[in-house]
């Protein structure tokens, strides 16, 4: 397992996630086409803030069960809170905001969650 470093732009959300990163998920949703994140799901548990809760913002939509986290200040979106088909606590990680990640090497499977 490696522990990755993660951050909004401004630094003013960050946090490390622990896991190994073998492949993101790309979105076509109203919001993950827009945000051109590639997601990284991994248990809640893996995921630890190095600043305050509070510094991330959240935007809810449609069901409300993904708690989409983004710095009010940078606008930048690092990662994303909800549970897994079995109710586990999962987060998706915008893999574009780790540190030291060459993306080219990272495999993406597109998924289509207009249809969802």
């Amino acid at each position: 397992m490696t522990v990755y470093q993660g951050s909004c732009h401004c630094g003013r959300v960050a946090y490390e996630v622990e896991g190994q990163l073998d492949g993101a998920m790309a979105c076509n949703c109203s919001i993950c086409q827009r945000k051109g994140s590639l997601l990284w799901f991994v248990p809640r548990g893996n995921l630890r803030l190095l600043t305050d809760e509070g510094n991330a913002s959240t935007y809810e939509f449609n069901k409300h069960a993904i708690h989409h986290r983004f710095c009010a200040v940078c606008g930048i979106h690092p990662y994303a809170e909800g549970s897994d088909p079995k109710g586990n606590a999962m987060a998706a990680v915008n893999v574009r905001c780790l540190e030291g990640v060459e993306l080219d090497s990272i495999p993406v499977t597109h998924f289509n969650g207009r249809d969802v």
